[in-house]
């Protein structure tokens, strides 16, 4: 049983209660998900089953999209609503314009610091996992990409102000750390109320049911959005099921082989060998026949 589930996680569950519930759904404990969403956001959450699991890499890496509120006038200790608060601060004077400029600026490429209970394992243990344990985390910052960001909203509330935002962003982007930077430098502290993830490329939003009614998606069909096609014929079904080479796929870089019956075989990369270009596998499905 191969293949993919694009869920629409609901609020409430972690990934790893998403993956529980797939594989009770489908009865195999091969299954995965592709980049962790927090308990408290909903949206899109790739699952893989089978040797698809082996692919989820490919689909981590790639662009994500969210939409979210910023809440000013409070920070917390997990730069989120679920978090304990730290401070508060009057946001009575601050105008839409100086929201508008300062997340302006961060748009493109910058440094960011990821929020200190993410996922990002320090020494085989999970950040958020230390500080749920009482321990003090500090990630350093790492190089992010945000391609767009867009205010759809800006809310002056009696105790707090209050910012939709969508953003499109690299893999590794913290939104809950936009929502405490931006109140770091508003010096009136900020944390996230709501997160919901709308991409991850190239699965949308609109492809997702909810766990329930989710239904496996063929492999091939799924990592052929990302990677071109190549079908094989007999010979070289057998060649690369030996792990050996193959003459160079048309497309640079890495391509999707399928068998006659368009079923995924193995990802295959173009490469030089012996001073020529060959298509050599990196991964090839042992389950599925020539």
């Amino acid at each position: 049983m191969d293949g993919f589930l694009l869920v629409d996680k609901a609020g409430g569950m972690t990934s790893h209660d998403v993956v529980a519930m797939a594989r009770k759904k489908l009865n195999t404990k091969r299954v995965g998900h592709a980049g962790t969403l927090d308990p408290m956001a909903t949206g899109v959450l790739v699952i893989g089953v089978g040797v698809a699991t082996k692919l989820l890499p490919y689909i981590t890496d790639g662009k994500k999209a969210y939409e979210a509120t910023i809440s000013l006038g409070k920070a917390t200790h997990t730069d989120d609503k679920e978090g304990d608060v730290i401070s508060t601060a009057d946001t009575s004077a601050i105008a839409d314009e100086q929201v508008k400029n300062e997340l302006a600026k961060y748009v493109g490429k910058i440094k960011q610091k990821p929020s200190s209970v993410s996922a990002i394992k320090i020494d085989g243990k999970s950040a958020h996992q230390r500080v749920r344990d009482g321990e003090q985390v500090d990630l350093p910052a790492r190089d992010v990409e945000i391609f767009e960001l867009v205010i759809n909203q800006i809310r002056h509330l009696p105790d707090s102000l209050e910012v939709d935002i969508a953003v499109t962003c690299s893999a590794g982007t913290y939104i809950r750390a936009i929502a405490r930077d931006l109140g770091d430098a508003l010096m009136v502290g900020g944390h996230l109320t709501a997160l919901r993830r709308t991409l991850v490329s190239p699965f949308a939003i609109s492809d997702c049911l909810p766990i329930a009614d989710a239904r496996l998606i063929d492999t091939a069909q799924s990592i052929g959005k990302i990677f071109p096609i190549r079908k094989l014929d007999l010979a070289e079904l057998r060649e690369i099921g030996f792990g050996r080479v193959i003459s160079q796929s048309k497309e640079q870089g890495i391509s999707v082989a399928v068998n006659n019956e368009d079923h995924f075989f193995a990802l295959l990369e173009n490469r030089e060998q012996g001073g020529q270009i060959v298509a050599a596998p990196i991964l090839v499905n042992s389950g599925v026949k020539e």
